[in-house]
């Protein structure tokens, strides 16, 4: 595939060429002038992740008769570009091939102008990054950049990119308070922050044989089973999870638990549990596209994360009924009220974790209070249509002050 991918009709790539963009020029917006705004959803791929996920329900819940959507990945494609398609979203691939990639950055910038978007909205740091860069030089209208966790890897450069950039787009929206603080903290300007939490489809779990899918992944059919779905990198805390494990193991030889994903810790996780004599019952499953199936069979999740967003998994579980165990984790306990809808244990303490997840599987009442609660909750804080409705009003907002009226008056005249 070329550098840009564009669907018409089928997969066509063409290579554009590039006269640099004067930076000096005055940023003239142009919006469309119709009361359908063209907007953007830039992320780096559409790889099954959170941001991912949260992107492709914006992006297909947004409504077509004030919007016409179209999504780009700026470095790869994935799994969830058929969802895009599916819905009519057309997907773009940027082709961004290296950390520093000048040449992306004119293709992106060039693409931008010529699209003639009115909205852009990037996701993850190299979107966010590229994204604000392009559009500021394309002169997009209106710039909404989205920050999806309390980003604490993030060192003194990555920062300081993130207090320039901030002046060139029109929001940043954390989704959660805890991602606002953390972005008000660094920088950003407090007229630029806003939250709109993240969303969940309403989606019911899948009808499966709890016994048969506990076989399919090498687990006893009748075992107790917690499941941590997500990247095993160092923010998700997954070694304090196998911890804990290592001590279950002598007061709940029963308990196995799915460890689904991938990431750079994956060899070095699988090392401490064949360390641990976990073998058996520690199962690494690696990327999934079952992720529903085996969170509906399994008994309680568990997320032992040191810093979060809002996290999807702790939302799609909650909307399954399932249990949440989880690390009091900025973002977290936003979504996990502590013997409400869950129980919450404080970071990196493996004793209490491992207390706590005894706790919800020897007892089922427990378990299905929990999961009754998390249930009521998400219906009611964290349904998919309410972001959807958020950043639409968002987006209008932006482009009337930008338009000066123009879409609000010409929605009243339809």
């Amino acid at each position: 595939m070329g550098p840009i991918a564009a669907p018409l009709g089928r997969r066509t790539a063409f290579t554009l060429h590039w006269r640099r963009p004067d930076v000096r020029r005055r940023s003239v917006p142009w919006l469309s002038g119709f009361a359908v705004l063209n907007v953007l959803q830039l992320i780096p791929t559409l790889d099954r992740s959170g941001a991912e996920k949260q992107m492709v329900l914006l992006a297909t819940g947004l409504p077509r008769d004030r919007f016409r959507v179209e999504a780009a990945a700026l470095t790869r494609l994935g799994p969830l570009e058929a969802e895009l398609r599916a819905s009519g979203v057309p997907v773009t691939l940027i082709g961004k091939r290296a950390k520093l990639d000048p040449i992306a950055l004119l293709r992106l910038t060039r693409w931008m102008r010529d699209k003639r978007f009115d909205v852009v909205q990037t996701w993850i740091f190299a979107a966010n990054t590229y994204g604000r860069i392009a559009a500021h030089w394309a002169h997009v209208p209106v710039v909404v950049t989205a920050e999806m966790a309390v980003d604490l890897w993030k060192g003194r450069r990555d920062l300081a990119v993130d207090r320039r950039l901030a002046h060139w787009c029109d929001r940043v929206v954390g989704n959660s308070r805890a991602v606002a603080d953390f972005y008000r903290r660094v920088g950003v300007p407090e007229d630029r922050l806003t939250v709109i939490p993240s969303g969940i489809a309403d989606e019911e779990p899948p009808h499966i044989d709890p016994a048969r899918v506990r076989t399919e992944v090498g687990v006893p059919p009748d075992a107790p089973l917690a499941l941590f779905a997500g990247r095993l990198a160092p923010q998700k805390g997954v070694d304090d999870l196998i911890a804990a494990l290592d001590l279950l193991q002598h007061v709940r030889p029963d308990l196995h638990t799915l460890i689904v994903g991938d990431g750079p810790l994956r060899e070095q996780l699988e090392a401490t549990v064949r360390a641990f004599q976990l073998n058996d019952r520690v199962h690494f499953l690696g990327h999934r596209d079952d992720v529903p199936r085996l969170l509906a069979a399994a008994d309680v999740l568990v997320l032992p994360s040191l810093y979060e967003g809002l996290p999807n998994v702790v939302l799609e579980a909650m909307r399954f009924r399932k249990p949440v165990v989880a690390t009091a984790a900025p973002g977290t306990t936003e979504v996990v009220a502590d013997g409400e809808t869950g129980l919450l244990v404080p970071l990196r303490d493996r004793p209490a974790l491992a207390q706590a997840i005894r706790r919800v599987v020897a007892d089922p009442t427990l378990a299905r209070q929990l999961g009754e609660a998390g249930r009521a909750r998400v219906e009611a804080e964290f349904r998919a249509e309410t972001m959807v409705a958020r950043f639409a009003e968002l987006y209008d907002t932006l482009a009337r002050a930008k338009g000066r009226g123009l879409v609000e008056t010409q929605r009243q005249g339809l």
